[in-house]
């Protein structure tokens, strides 16, 4: 079974930790392979447990959507602050991290660029650095593996709150590899500690973990959501729903307007290896479309090896502009805090994507793009990869 950055340091009784004043950035996915939440661990431990922070969501995980802010509390039990990095401000005030000796990041990221999770651990080692607080990565698995990466890197110039350095949209890599990169990437210096993960290698899916799943955000309610995310967090950036307001958020997708039928037809013969397109109709009882009937496909991944979760959705996008052109519509802005351009290029870093769909035809000379630049991040990320590349 894989030992998480937390289940080490409960077992070692705080290990490096012990007798430090401490903030913990976490949200209720983060907890110890027993359940136990990280709070409740760090609190029995010899540290002084101190400040919580919080991520999108809520640190109890009860706002749905994007762009739907919580405000700070005071912990009811802990008799601790508990303080909104996703509101009025998205890093952390200064004045939150004095007398901290250091910010122990517990988070569950899901492997995707545009998951807002990393960015706030990203903006949270900016301001320890500033403020000469250490950082202490608690490690967690990347629930969709290590091995594969897949899709554009960021465009210079699309920065914003889904990608804050240039990554892939599936980037394969850890919460802890991740910010060791991107800290050594921007020169920003700060102590950085990594307690890593026990008998995880690169090629293990969550289930191979035997870790407990607990849903990260209200709308990635199974590793199987999380598996399609990096590609069907692009439908966002459209007038197709996601799923948002059904069972099968990510894994659904369609509109009033499409043909459910004629959709996985056409999704079937462009040949993408590893996934099935059911023809589907679903309701959604809150957001995009909400109480109607909506055409599409579910998603059902048949094998994860081949599974390509952006092509697939790229290709999905495509076929639902080419079915209904009088129909389909880019969103505007703004998207996580970015109000200068439209939806999809915000989530997809850059507008190729849309430019491609946009001029209709193939989506190869796109594909081959991003095969270029899928290689160039391999080698990228090679000298921070800190587990095994094989299962």
């Amino acid at each position: 079974m894989t030992r998480s950055g937390l289940d080490r340091i409960a077992a070692a009784g705080g290990g490096t930790l012990g007798g430090r004043r401490i903030g913990l950035l976490a949200n209720q996915a983060s907890v110890a392979a027993d359940l136990r939440h990280a709070a409740d661990i760090l609190a029995g431990l010899p540290v002084e447990l101190a400040a919580l922070f919080g991520p999108q969501h809520g640190w109890r995980g009860e706002t749905q959507a994007n762009m739907i802010e919580w405000e700070g509390f005071r912990h009811p039990r802990l008799g601790i602050p508990v303080y909104s990095l996703y509101g009025e401000r998205r890093e952390p005030d200064p004045a939150w991290l004095a007398g901290l000796d250091a910010v122990v990041v517990d988070l569950f990221d899901v492997g995707a660029r545009p998951y807002t999770f990393l960015w706030t651990a990203v903006l949270m080692a900016r301001a320890c650095a500033a403020a000469g607080v250490d950082l202490v990565v608690l490690d967690r698995p990347n629930p969709i593996g290590g091995r594969l990466v897949e899709g554009p890197l960021l465009s210079p110039g699309h920065e914003s709150f889904v990608g804050l350095s240039s990554l892939p949209m599936r980037h394969g890599m850890t919460m802890a590899e991740l910010l060791a990169m991107i800290a050594d990437r921007e020169g920003t210096g700060g102590a950085i500690e990594a307690v890593p993960l026990e008998n995880w290698t690169r090629g293990m899916s969550f289930a191979d973990t035997g870790l407990p799943w607990v849903a990260p955000s209200p709308n990635m309610p199974t590793p199987e959501t999380a598996l399609v995310y990096p590609g069907a967090v692009l439908f966002e950036g459209t007038n197709l729903s996601e799923g948002r307001g059904t069972t099968k958020p990510f894994e659904l997708v369609g509109a009033p307007w499409l043909d459910a039928d004629r959709l996985a037809r056409d999704l079937a013969d462009r040949g993408l290896p590893g996934v099935f397109f059911r023809p589907a109709w679903f309701e959604p009882r809150w957001d995009k479309h909400a109480g109607e009937l909506c055409g599409g496909v579910q998603i059902h991944v048949t094998d994860g090896d081949l599974f390509r979760p952006v092509r697939c959705a790229a290709e999905t996008i495509a076929a639902a502009a080419a079915i209904a052109p009088d129909r389909f519509r880019w969103l505007e802005g703004p998207y996580e805090y970015e109000a200068r351009r439209l939806s999809i290029d915000t989530i997809a870093g850059g507008p190729a994507l849309r430019e491609a769909i946009d001029a209709g035809g193939g989506l190869d000379a796109l594909f081959d793009g991003w095969t270029a630049d899928e290689a160039a991040f391999a080698a990228d990320r090679a000298p921070w990869l800190g587990y095994g590349e094989r299962a």
